[in-house]
This record gives structure tokens, C-alpha cells and sequence, in this order.
């Protein structure tokens, strides 16, 4: 149902759209339609910036056509005074709650639930996202109205964009005081306005019933079975550790072959042995412990990344998110720049230790530091990576493979004597592993990060059998390394050396 505009002030919409998601063109739509239903309408709008830090804001207002103020509408949404907020994305719905245009009192407020994460949460060293549930609390108490859906999920599935699906939420919203066919009639005819007008009933019809649009009845698929060996009981544990072990398997798997995967599952099984399961901090423990194992175990290399490049996988999702039409042709353009460190990765161990001594010494190697573009769907281009890509077959007898799992031991004999003598301190050793990313030269600043860690504080407090003592100094450093890609706080967070002086 449609409001009707009783009041003497006019109707204020705020909408919130990233870059090519054509909020411009929503502006355009809700203007048109309201000026087609007799009303005098008011639009303007602020650019966002780039590399995702910010929305682009359009700002409406409507007010009745012989309202003689009607020359004097606003240009800019004020805190508070806003009736309509519409945002695409669910943590610019956050950002308009936090900049006060939403109201208990008075705010309608539409989003996606959907995310497309910011600049912010993938700089972080960490899992920097911020919390949906928390935005959606908020949301909760903070609007009049709240409606709240996957718009993009629902422009995705009738291939059209997430403004359409947008547009038709504002309407069966019943915040507008003009029909839903007013709005109809303004999205043009033609194929391409047909998948919007599509889109929009969808989204129109799931605000209307209060939820997801209807889908057909079908009962859900059953949970994925755990295909781990049956003397591995992880279920016994927790649900959660099982579903973690067998991502991990199946991780490891693709990343090296069925023997690295039961690699995987021996070392879990002795941090089982060593960990009192009926406590739920060692479980708490063991489960982080799963989780960074497998993603440790299946680092970051060159090898990796033309691997995971050349999947038909990632070809069909790129073709699927530019909307590839029949008889276009898709070109994939990769910038490659390899560096020293990484060429001396994926070699054998001699030769790579030959590499790093080289180049330490001043030398050069060809082609590497240079920048490098390699379209990867062409038939160079794609071969090149691959044959990178099959170098997995002698990955075993690598210089980072030989060090990664060095070093994996040391950590694994550290969290065996630390699970059955203090939960608290074996939960921290079990996100140490967090500081350890990607290649290069992050790669080398994490490992460092690690190697200073585990020399002044895990290694010795588990020498002197007093690791109870210093688990809050662990995840002190751990986090001083996570909070600075430099590390220029941990050492601040380290133990300063003894005085031999004193």
C-alpha cells in the first residue's frame, strides 16, 4: 500500500549506490515516476570516491505540486530528517545509521543484505570484515520500517542490476505516495527493460510478503557427509572441528595431492591426542589450530596462484559478472610482477638457496622486478601459466616447501605440550600462524614476525615450563604484529633482552 503525503513537508529519499551499480539511474526513475504522478520532485547527488571507501549519495526530495515551498527544496540529506533511506550494499546502510539519517521516528530504511566488502576490511592483516549481524541489530533498532533482503542475489537471478531490484523494494515498500505501476511505466520497454521490470516485481513481491521472494518447494539438500578416515572421530569433538577438518582435507588436497591431505589429518590427530576434549578451551584451541594448519599448509606461491588462474571455474565467473553475451569474446589481461625471493621459492632447495645468495650479493636475474602483462585466455598466455602451474608436481622438493614444513613442526611440537598444560596459552599459539601471508616480501615480514615470536616468547616460556605465565604476552605480540604490515609495534610488545650488565 501506498502512503499518501498528508503532512506539509516534503517526502525525503536518501539512496546509497557503490559505483556501476546505476544509482544514477535509480534517481532517474523514482524523478521521473514521481513527476509522472503529478508530483514536483528534486534530485541531487554526491560522487563517492574510489577503491570502495565510501558510496555515491542521491538525494531526492518530492512535494506536492501546488505546495508553493516546493521551489525551496533541499539539496543535502540532514541527520534525522530523513524518511526513506535505500542503500545497495549493507554496510553503507551502517554508514547512513552511523551518520545519523536514520530514525526511529520517522526512517524507512531498505538495504541488501548482501556485502561488497570495503577497502577498509581487506587491507586488514586479519579477517578485517565487520560484523553483519551487528549491522543488521542495529538496523533493527534504530528504523521506523525495516526491510531488509539479497537485492543483489535477486538482480543476479533475473540478470538485471541490483538499481532495478532496488527500485522495486522502495516501491512495494509503500513509502512513495504514487502507485507501483507509476514506477513501472517508467523503466522504458525493450529485452533490457524487461529483465528490469523483472527484477523489480521480485523485489517489489519480497518486501510486500515481508521476506525472501517465494521459491519453489523444494526440501534442502542434506549436509555434505565428512569423508575423513573413521578412526578420526572429529564429530565426537565438535561439529564445528569436523566441518573445519574436512575443509581443511579438502584443501590441502587441492593444493598438493591425497598424501599432503592424510599429512594434514596425522598432525590434527596428534594435537587430538594431546588436548583434553571434554574441556571446551582445548576445543576452542584445537579448532583454531585446524583452521590455520590447513591454510598454512596450503600457502601462497606462484605455483598456486597460475594455478588457480587458469581454472575454467574462474573464466566462467569472470564471464558470468561482466555478463558475457553470445559471440562476444572474453579477454583476461594479468599483471605479473615476480620478484627474486619468489623464483627462489619454487625451485629446488640448492638452487633456490643459490638464488637468494645471489641476489643478496647484488646480483640480477632476467625478467624478474619487471612488470608483465599475460592475457590469460590466450593460447601464450594460458600455456605459459599452466606450465607454472604444473611445477605443483615437484613442489615437495622446494625451497619454501622444505622451510614451510620446518617450521610447521616447530609449531606443531609447541601446541602438543602447550594443549594439556594451559588452554589459555595454547588458544593463543594456535593464531600465531595468522601473521604467516601471501609471498614475497609479506611473506618474508610475517615469517620474520613469527620466527621473533616463537624465539623470545613461546619457545623459552616452554623451556622453562611457564607457559600459563605468558599466554597474555603471546596474544599481545600476535596482535601487535596483525596490527602493523611493518611490524614496527612488535617489537615493543617483545621481551627487551636481559641486561648482562645489571
Amino acid at each position: 500500500m501506498n502512503v499518501s503525503m498528508e503532512t506539509d513537508r516534503p517526502l525525503r529519499i536518501l539512496i546509497l549506490a557503490l559505483g556501476g551499480e546505476g544509482g544514477g539511474v535509480l534517481m532517474n526513475w523514482v524523478v521521473a515516476a514521481g513527476r509522472r504522478a503529478g508530483y514536483t520532485v528534486q534530485a541531487s547527488s554526491v560522487p563517492g570516491v574510489a577503491q570502495r571507501t565510501g558510496a555515491t549519495s542521491y538525494y531526492i526530495e518530492v512535494a506536492k505540486a501546488n505546495d508553493a515551498r516546493a521551489a525551496a527544496l533541499a539539496l543535502v540529506p540532514m541527520p534525522g530528517r530523513v524518511d526513506v533511506v535505500i542503500a545497495s550494499e549493507l554496510i553503507e546502510a551502517a554508514r547512513a545509521m552511523e551518520r545519523g539519517f536514520v530514525s526511529p521516528d520517522l526512517t524507512t530504511l531498505i538495504t541488501s543484505s548482501s556485502r561488497v566488502y570495503a577497502t577498509a576490511e581487506k587491507l586488514a592483516m586479519t579477517d578485517g570484515r565487520y560484523d553483519s549481524d551487528a549491522v543488521a541489530d542495529a538496523a533493527q533498532a534504530l528504523a521506523k520500517s525495516l526491510h531488509m533482503i539479497d537485492l543483489s542475489a535477486l538482480a543476479q537471478d533475473h540478470d538485471t542490476f541490483i538499481s532495478a531490484t532496488m527500485f522495486g523494494a522502495l516501491a512495494g515498500s509503500g513509502a512513495l505516495p504514487w502507485s507501483t505501476d507509476d514506477c513501472r511505466r517508467v523503466m522504458g520497454e525493450g529485452p533490457g527493460a524487461e529483465a528490469n521490470k523483472s527484477g523489480f516485481d521480485a523485489a517489489s513481491t519480497a518486501v510486500v510478503s515481508g521476506g525472501a521472494p517465494p521459491t519453489a518447494n523444494v526440501p534442502p539438500s542434506p549436509s555434505p557427509a565428512l569423508l575423513l578416515p573413521s578412526d578420526l572421530n572429529l564429530s565426537a569433538v565438535s561439529e564445528e572441528l569436523a566441518s573445519i577438518a574436512t575443509h581443511g582435507y579438502d584443501l590441502t588436497v587441492d593444493f598438493q595431492d591425497a598424501e599432503y591431505g592424510r599429512v594434514y589429518l596425522s598432525r590434527l590427530q596428534r594435537l587430538m591426542t594431546a588436548a583434553d576434549t571434554n574441556d571446551h578451551t582445548a576445543r576452542h584451541a584445537l579448532t583454531e589450530a585446524a583452521r590455520r594448519l590447513a591454510l598454512w599448509m596450503a600457502y601462497e606461491d606462484i605455483v598456486r596462484v597460475a594455478d588457480l588462474k587458469t581454472r575454467p571455474e574462474r573464466f566462467r565467473k569472470i564471464a558470468d559478472e561482466v555478463g558475457l553475451q553470445p559471440g562476444q569474446v572474453l579477454t583476461v589481461t594479468e599483471y605479473l610482477k615476480p620478484q627474486a625471493e619468489e623464483i627462489a621459492a619454487i625451485l629446488p632447495v640448492k638452487f633456490g638457496q643459490w638464488v637468494r645468495r645471489h641476489v643478496s650479493a647484488g646480483g640480477q636475474l632476467p625478467f624478474v622486478g619487471e612488470g608483465r602483462y599475460l592475457k590469460s585466455t590466450g593460447v601464450w598466455g594460458y600455456w605459459m601459466l599452466r606450465t607454472v602451474a604444473v611445477l605443483k608436481r615437484i613442489r615437495r622438493k622446494s625451497l619454501r616447501f622444505q622451510e614451510e614444513q620446518a617450521t610447521i613442526a616447530i609449531w606443531l611440537d609447541a601446541m602438543e605440550k602447550a594443549l594439556p598444560a594451559s588452554t589459555a596459552f595454547a588458544g593463543a599459539l594456535a593464531e600465531l600462524p595468522r601473521v604467516l601471508k601471501g609471498y614475497s616480501d609479506t611473506q618474508a615480514r610475517g615469517q620474520k614476525a613469527f620466527d621473533s615470536i616463537m624465539s623470545q616468547i613461546v619457545l623459552p616460556a616452554s623451556a622453562a615450563g611457564r607457559i600459563a605465565d605468558v599466554a597474555d604476552d603471546l596474544r599481545i605480540a600476535i596482535a601487535a604484529a596483525l596490527s602493523d604490515p611493518e611490524h614496527g609495534k612488535l617489537a615493543d610488545a617483545l621481551p627487551r633482552p636481559a641486561d648482562p650488565t645489571a
